[in-house]
């Protein structure tokens, strides 16, 4: 059955009594983007600054000298390969280590998109690096580069660590194309991919006992001690010890599991000083249930609701069993072999967090009206969002996308909520669109609808989009033609 629902006919809600505007509350939004993107632009400064101080550094101690020979310029090129490559895989491990400042101004998303960019050009260069090398020094001793190769993993100490190094480099480079790592299971990926902290190490002992790298005296020691020792600090803190704290700290359970569609699942859990996850809406968490066949397993899941503060009740009472403890809830649909057993989680079993990341909160606010669009799973976040988000009676809108009513989870939880902070909704049901509007129900296409029926103030917007992937492709573009500026359009991608 299609239903549509035009934009004078939006789901019916009662909208909250008209309230006094409150400035602070929603004029910090402007500023607060001007502070992200100032952010985002330091980022890009020291991201593109490390390497040409890399170089630089070298340049100052006398690296120029090499170009006075074939062998010196194949040299020294190796080496100027070698400080950009090693460079570039330190700034990677720097994105993946879930630092927050880089999280709060690009988006975990984003870093994981410019840390797979770099990936190539390191490899590249690392193996640039090798072939100059041997190029420089066999042509110094009168040796071709193979036989100069050889002569290296042989003769020098540790060099043989740098050609597994490399070779660990390769392992991880090729099974990051989508090509390949689509052919294997998440986990198989991710565990192989946790080798590149093995080849950083096996790399470094080499520039002790060959390069210069950690020459006394040079101001390239106290550069690359400080690069290596900052990311190694930096993936202790934010990938070990911070994981570790919170779960230690919230003490997370699972309470229960409940259905809320035939492939859709709710996991509600209880724990301890959950106010500190308030205002996480739409974020998304690591979640680690911890028993057989489940703790080895990171799920990325986005809150569905806001935690719920403790219960507070006096003796005797029925709940004081529970005072104390705040509860919090992840909605999950059944999409494969391991969200499939997640169903079947028994209540009391513990769970380790990681989180929250991700920009699609309201630290991604620029504006005072919001719209948010999602469709399937992608509408639980926004149900979260919408909860924790401020902005005045009359300044939202959702729409929410379904083949019929039964795939708009956790609908009437919305329909409350849109009820109580005045928010206009629409619920767009019915098959989808073949035209430039692949997005909408068919009817709704077929009536003349654009995204600016529902929204037509959507240009002066942030818009939240949630969806499956090619559904918020369709999304976007719509959204992009209405005139919403990139900084406005926040749209996160749970892919790896």
């Amino acid at each position: 059955m299609t239903s549509l629902l035009t934009p004078d006919t939006p789901v019916e809600t009662t909208p909250a009594p008209v309230q006094r505007k409150v400035p602070d509350a929603v004029e910090r939004f402007r500023p607060q983007a001007r502070r992200r993107l100032a952010r985002g632009d330091i980022l890009g400064f020291l991201g593109w600054l490390s390497p040409i101080a890399a170089v630089a550094l070298w340049l100052s101690d006398g690296g120029a000298t090499g170009f006075s020979s074939f062998a010196g310029t194949m040299t020294a090129l190796g080496i100027v390969a070698g400080l950009v490559g090693m460079d570039l895989v330190l700034l990677m491990l720097l994105l993946a280590a879930r630092i927050p400042f880089i999280d709060n101004t690009i988006g975990h998303d984003r870093a994981l998109e410019i840390h797979k960019t770099l990936g190539k050009p390191a490899l590249y260069l690392l193996l640039a690096h090798g072939i100059f090398i041997a190029i420089g020094y066999g042509a110094a001793e009168g040796l071709d580069p193979i036989s100069e190769s050889v002569s290296l993993w042989v003769n020098v100490p540790d060099m043989w660590l740098a050609f597994v190094s490399m070779a660990l480099f390769i392992a991880v480079v090729v099974t990051s194309l989508v090509a390949v790592r689509r052919r294997f299971p998440y986990e198989f990926w991710y565990w192989i991919h946790l080798l590149t902290y093995a080849a950083v190490a096996a790399a470094i002992p080499h520039q002790f006992s060959v390069g210069g790298l950690f020459a006394e005296g040079t101001w390239q020691r106290w550069y690359w001690l400080l690069l290596c020792v900052g990311t190694g600090a930096a993936l202790l803190v934010y990938r070990v010890y911070q994981p570790l704290a919170a779960s230690f700290r919230h003490q997370l359970r699972v309470s229960r599991v409940v259905r809320v569609a035939p492939d859709v699942f709710s996991i509600e859990m209880t724990g301890q000083h959950l106010e500190r996850l308030a205002g996480s809406g739409g974020r998304f968490f690591f979640w680690r249930f911890l028993t057989a066949g489940h703790w080895w397993q990171a799920h990325p899941f986005s809150l569905s609701a806001e935690p719920a503060p403790a219960v507070s009740a006096g003796r005797g009472s029925a709940v004081q069993a529970t005072a104390g403890r705040g509860k919090l809830r992840i909605t999950v649909r059944n999409l494969g072999d391991g969200s499939a057993r997640l169903a079947r989680i028994k209540p009391g079993t513990k769970v380790a967090i990681e989180g929250p990341y991700g920009m699609f909160s309201t630290a991604a606010r620029s504006r005072n009206k919001v719209v948010m669009i999602g469709a399937g799973i992608g509408i639980t976040p926004l149900r979260s969002l919408l909860e924790s988000t401020p902005f005045e009676p009359g300044q939202a809108t959702v729409l929410l996308r379904g083949h019929d009513e039964s795939e708009l989870f956790l609908g009437q939880e919305i329909m409350a909520l849109c009820q109580a902070r005045g928010v206009t909704l629409f619920h767009l049901t019915g098959p989808r669109s073949r035209g430039n509007h692949a997005w909408l129900p068919q009817s709704a296409a077929e009536a003349g609808f654009t995204l600016t029926s529902y929204a037509p103030g959507i240009a002066d917007a942030d818009v939240y989009v949630c969806g499956p992937t090619p559904w918020a492709a369709s999304v976007i573009r719509d959204v992009r033609s209405a005139g919403v500026p990139v900084e406005q359009l926040h749209y996160e991608r749970f892919d790896w």
